[in-house]
């Protein structure tokens, strides 16, 4: 007797991230073949925020064509290594230092202490997600964290497990608390405040509409983690990583966790939360950018292993396994990079940019926004750098609002709000990494947070409605 087989679409199973990516490249390449080349002109200007440079509205012309033959397929994702080097290097930093502080047992002794804390408070237990998720959503919207966001994860992941949730909650919590702040932000530098300077309007104007923003957008995201979490405690069968969290080994506690503290188990975490405010204190006043970060974590990975006993040589092995770990993350980055790269070679990205205007010169007010709205999230596909799209969009954005009949305040509404849909793309780095440190595959990520995706993507649209149609937002 033969087994039954399940029908064909329970059969399929979504390829390696890494085959998702590569394909992108292939796809982008071939687009490269057919797409004109053209590029605008660009000039450094001086912002609110220091110096940049930025496209030139009406610049626009056709270049020669560029055909880039098939081997760039192959040399891309290398060029991808060589222009995220220093991203690369943060991650490996990142996945080292903190296998160390894992391996000092302190954060196993202090997440047990927390959750036996709140095991005997329930009423701390509902109040746990909001009240961290608003936390991360204020150090999103005030100082724009996004790549610092990926050591959290290590530590919110147990936690959620020892509070009977599945590892999608502990890597929701920070991250998606960050990136709702980030895009409903009302102070973000790196968008509104490079935005706003390019467009040529005061810097933070418009503040009250963008608090209401943060307000229901970080509330959406807050509501969708606690709705899930519900559920999965309920039920853990619905978890799609079910079979990856009864691998962890860290859901049941070890004996050095139900143990005694120790002198070295205190300092070990005294230094790590030093460490933390080191960091939010340099990102808020010395403007620390990831290399500073990176410099931070590898020391603090050094000195947490001294303090928790290690001895040089298990700090030693045991930041290079830790740093392995995030090798597969490393790739993944290089080639969603390498889309970047064939745009920029090709010279397709300005020709994108220049379709994508016209076409909004012809398109009846009351939508112009939230087409702006899906440019820049096509756009922010291939450049995730807020500051970067801020500099390549707005300057052919603002000039373009005024035409059209609506603010430039509401085009860099538009710009800001795509930002949302970060969390669910392969080629974001900030994603994969923090989905390499969580040991979660990007496909079942993504299948989890489709229906939130979605549901962003409405309400970005909804709140475009008023500066458009309602008021004059400027």
């Amino acid at each position: 007797m033969t087994a039954e087989k399940k029908p064909f679409l329970q059969r399929l199973t979504m390829p390696h991230t890494l085959v998702v990516v590569m394909s992108l490249v292939i796809l982008v390449l071939a687009m490269s073949w057919v797409v004109p080349s053209g590029e605008y002109e660009r000039v450094r200007v001086q912002t609110n925020e220091g110096e940049r440079t930025v496209t030139v509205a009406g610049t626009y012309r056709e270049v020669p064509k560029v055909y880039l033959g098939p081997e760039t397929m192959l040399e891309s994702p290398i060029k991808g290594f060589l222009d995220g080097a220093l991203l690369i290097c943060f991650l490996l930093l990142i996945g080292g230092s903190f296998a160390v502080l894992q391996e000092t047992g302190a954060v196993e002794m202090s997440i047990h202490r927390l959750t036996d804390a709140i095991s005997a408070r329930p009423y701390l237990e509902g109040l746990l997600i909001p009240v961290l998720m608003v936390i991360f959503s204020l150090a999103g919207s005030v100082f724009g964290m996004a790549e610092e966001v990926i050591p959290f994860v290590l530590i919110f992941i147990p936690l959620a497990r020892r509070l009977g949730y599945d590892s999608i909650v502990g890597v929701a919590i920070p991250f998606l608390g960050a990136a709702s702040g980030f895009a409903a932000a009302f102070f973000n530098p790196f968008t509104v405040g490079i935005a706003q300077s390019i467009a040529g309007i005061p810097l933070y104007s418009g503040l009250g509409y963008r608090l209401v923003t943060w307000v229901i957008g970080t509330s959406v995201m807050i509501g969708y983690v606690v709705w899930y979490a519900r559920r999965v405690k309920r039920d853990p069968s619905i978890s799609p990583v079910r079979d990856i969290d009864a691998t962890r080994g860290e859901h049941e506690p070890s004996a050095a966790a139900t143990g005694s503290w120790t002198f070295r188990h205190v300092l070990t975490l005294v230094l790590f939360v030093a460490s933390m405010v080191l960091l939010v204190v340099g990102v808020l006043q010395w403007k620390w950018y990831i290399d500073q970060i990176a410099v931070l974590f590898f020391g603090m990975g050094l000195v947490l292993g001294i303090s928790g006993g290690l001895g040089p040589s298990r700090i030693a092995r045991t930041f290079v396994a830790g740093a392995k770990d995030m090798v597969g993350v490393v790739f993944i980055v290089a080639c969603a990079r390498a889309l970047l790269v064939i745009t920029q070679e090709a010279k397709i990205l300005d020709t994108m940019l220049y379709a994508a205007s016209g076409t909004l010169s012809v398109l009846p007010r009351g939508v112009i926004a939230q087409v702006m709205f899906g440019i820049q999230s096509v756009i922010n596909f291939f450049i995730h750098s807020g500051t970067a799209q801020a500099a390549l969009t707005m300057p052919i954005m603002a000039p373009l609002a005024d035409l059209v009949g609506i603010t430039r305040q509401t085009a860099v509404y538009a710009f800001q709000l795509c930002e949302f849909i970060n969390p669910i793309l392969p080629t974001s780095a900030v994603t994969m990494g923090v989905l390499g440190a969580a040991k979660i595959p990007w496909e079942r990520w993504a299948r989890w947070f489709f229906p939130l995706m979605v549901i962003l993507c409405v309400l970005s649209c909804l709140l475009l409605i008023p500066p458009t149609l309602l008021f004059e937002w400027k």
